[in-house]
């Protein structure tokens, strides 16, 4: 691999608010042809990061240094808004200055690469959140970029789409950066991580696999932690016998001013132990009380290799029954859960007076233009009313904190989005919970936690993830298999 440098930080600050930085003084260097993986706690700014480099983001303070001519390609998180009203043709032309007159064979080489097969006018809104998915790195990888940045490519993937997706960037020599909370997945193919620490907004630089070196960073932090541990034990030690000698005359008194400022560089030289990723509190979603059926299900519209066909099915799911909806992307499941929660599908139907409870796997159910604090305080569950105090608690156990509630849901990190849907959901009380992928862009060590509030929840539940370690925690009573 060449040493040549392709990429580098030198003192990077930036902030979006006056006073809150999101990098401080940040330095790093990648290699021509080096994949890491780029590490953090939501909201801790590696989209920041990533926008910074793409040139989405002005530099406010230090420098960033590209190889001349090197191209830059980037496979956001989802899609915007806007970009589902066009067709894919119109989506890809979009990747360039200027639309080559091939484009139609670019594209279709590029999802070849990606494993998708779709008609080139269908709009983007209409494919699936997995065809959406590998759209968002096509359109990273038809401009054949230098540095490509990928920002959780794993999100709404099923497990064949995760592994063409490895073996495309095990034999890719370019550059990679990913941000991805799938430990498995970037254990197979990255070389480093770039962590960017939440806390300081500071970045550590490590070599190796990524399993070796979320060991490695576990390790120090206990050997830091034990020297710091000891390093008290001494500190406290002395201020007792500053304290003792202090009120003595003389010589003693002399040693107690020695002994002091000995303390004081005790004090100073404490090592400033990276705090690791807070986690979300452990949460209950209490359930609407329902009697008898809450969704009627006869048939599913489902999509197999663009023909279109019904899954017969006979289902009530009542009062704490889980189903699980499994199938290949691109089969329907999020279309069906969608129209299901829009009252259109023809062969389901919720009952009247149910109160729902939607995750949504591009957060379409959050209201982008209100600020966190308006949103939260719009959700009535027709229970109780819901206190100030009782909303900013609820959000602060998902880390939604004080200094966020005054900002626009748009300006939220992808991972902050999702955190915000599991408060709204704890606080509306549904007597029926659809989740469609609830892991998408969720930190790795709050998916625990979630999934018992789930397996907790005493309500009907419908839930489409292809997370399969996510899967086998949660309680599931009947699972609807598309394919079958």
């Amino acid at each position: 691999m060449s040493e040549e440098v392709i990429l580098r930080f030198n003192e990077v600050s930036f902030e979006y608010t006056y006073h809150k930085p999101v990098l401080d003084e940040v330095s790093f260097s990648v290699r021509r042809g080096a994949k890491f993986t780029l590490m953090g706690q939501n909201g801790a700014g590696k989209s920041t990061i990533f926008g910074l480099i793409s040139g989405q983001l002005q530099l406010k303070k230090g420098d960033i240094f590209i190889t001349k001519e090197a191209s830059i390609g980037s496979a956001k998180q989802t899609l915007d808004r806007a970009e589902l009203e066009l067709t894919i043709e119109e989506y890809f032309s979009k990747a360039f200055n200027k639309v080559p007159y091939n484009l139609k064979s670019h594209i279709d080489k590029v999802l070849e690469v990606v494993n998708l097969s779709l008609p080139l006018e269908r709009k983007v809104g209409e494919t699936s959140g997995g065809q959406q998915a590998r759209l968002l790195l096509a359109f990273a990888l038809i401009q054949e970029p230098d540095i490509l940045l990928l920002d959780e490519p794993t999100n709404n993937l099923d497990k064949e789409g995760i592994d063409h997706l490895i073996s495309f960037l095990i034999m890719y020599e370019k550059t990679v950066l990913v941000i991805s909370h799938d430990a498995d997945f970037l254990n197979c193919f990255t070389e480093g991580v770039i962590y960017l620490d939440v806390h300081t907004h500071k970045i550590e630089s490590y070599n190796g696999d990524y399993y070796m070196v979320v060991e490695e960073i576990s390790k120090r932090i206990e050997r830091e932690s034990m020297e710091n541990a000891r390093a008290r034990k001494i500190i406290i030690d002395r201020k007792e016998k500053v304290n003792f000698f202090s009120h003595k005359g003389g010589k003693m008194r002399q040693l107690a001013a020695k002994m002091k400022a000995e303390t004081e560089e005790l004090e100073d030289g404490l090592i400033d132990v990276r705090r690791e990723d807070k986690t979300i509190r452990k949460f209950e979603i209490k359930a609407q009380n329902t009697i008898g059926p809450v969704v009627s299900i006869q048939a599913i519209d489902t999509i197999r290799h663009e023909q279109f066909g019904v899954k017969e099915v006979d289902l009530q799911i009542k009062k704490n029954t889980h189903v699980l909806v499994t199938g290949p992307n691109g089969v329907g499941k999020s279309t069906f859960l969608r129209s299901l929660v829009a009252g259109q599908s023809p062969g389901a139907k919720i009952v009247d007076g149910i109160r729902v409870g939607y995750y949504s796997q591009d957060f379409s159910q959050l209201d982008y233009g209100l600020k966190v604090f308006d949103y939260l305080s719009s959700i009535e569950n027709d229970e109780e009313t819901i206190s100030v105090e009782t909303m900013r608690s609820v959000a602060a156990s998902f880390l939604i904190t004080g200094d966020l509630m005054q900002n626009k849901i748009v300006d939220l990190s992808e991972g902050q989005k999702g955190l915000l849907a599991f408060v709204s959901l704890v606080l509306l009380r549904p007597g029926l919970l659809i989740l469609d992928e609830p892991t998408n862009h969720i930190n790795f060590r709050h998916l625990p936690i979630i999934a018992q509030a789930i397996n907790g929840y005493s309500g009907a539940l419908i839930m489409v993830s292809h997370m399969e370690e996510f899967v086998k925690q949660i309680r599931v009573d009947e699972t609807v298999d598309l394919l079958k």
